[in-house]
């Protein structure tokens, strides 16, 4: 590989949005990008040196950690003490997560006039994308927001350009259905 740091300068920031617009938080996708090129950097001499090649590759990489930690997250936790549900106790109150949350209905309730502009928008904008289908999302995401070309997509996701452009198409529409109220374009 040439020049690493330019690979990195080029790749990382749409690396980065699309994680984000994924679903990740942007210090999670960070953690993400950095293991990303580190992978990289550690097969550098086993890697094509085609910045497209790179890029495909830095997609599934930073793919393949998200869905990694997703998982390790999803892992359940010990609880201290089990008892049977005749007592009403589900577990001790200082190890467990259900003794501990609160109830969605003992939550403050916030005005939507509360929130800034940005952050109302980003939320809705998350909430319309976790209501895709993942292989819309994806196709979505990596088009408008890693700006992968159609053909780069097909090769990554290992299906054919012209189901590459019907996903995105479809993303788009059921974005617009969503987010209707809001009035935007895709």
């Amino acid at each position: 590989m040439k020049d690493m740091e330019k690979l990195y300068r080029t790749i990382a920031p749409k690396l980065t949005n699309w994680l984000v617009s994924s679903g990740s938080q942007y210090a999670e996708a960070c953690d993400i990008v950095q293991s990303t090129f580190l992978k990289i950097w550690k097969m550098r001499d086993d890697v094509r040196d085609d910045a497209d090649a790179i890029s495909g590759l830095a997609f599934t990489i930073a793919r393949n950690l998200r869905k990694n930690l997703a998982r390790d997250k999803a892992h359940l936790t010990f609880v201290g003490e089990i008892r049977d549900s005749d007592d009403g106790v589900v577990g001790d109150a200082e190890t467990s997560p259900i003794g501990t949350a609160e109830r969605l209905d003992t939550l403050p309730q916030h005005r939507e006039t509360s929130q800034s502009d940005t952050e109302y928008l980003r939320k809705r904008l998350l909430e319309a994308f976790a209501k895709l289908p993942p292989i819309l999302r994806d196709a979505y995401t990596m088009f408008q927001v890693g700006e992968m070309s159609v053909r780069d997509i097909a090769n990554q996701t290992g299906v054919s350009e012209n189901l590459v452009k019907v996903r995105i198409f479809r993303a788009k529409e059921k974005l617009k259905t969503i987010l209707a109220d809001l009035h935007v374009t895709f």
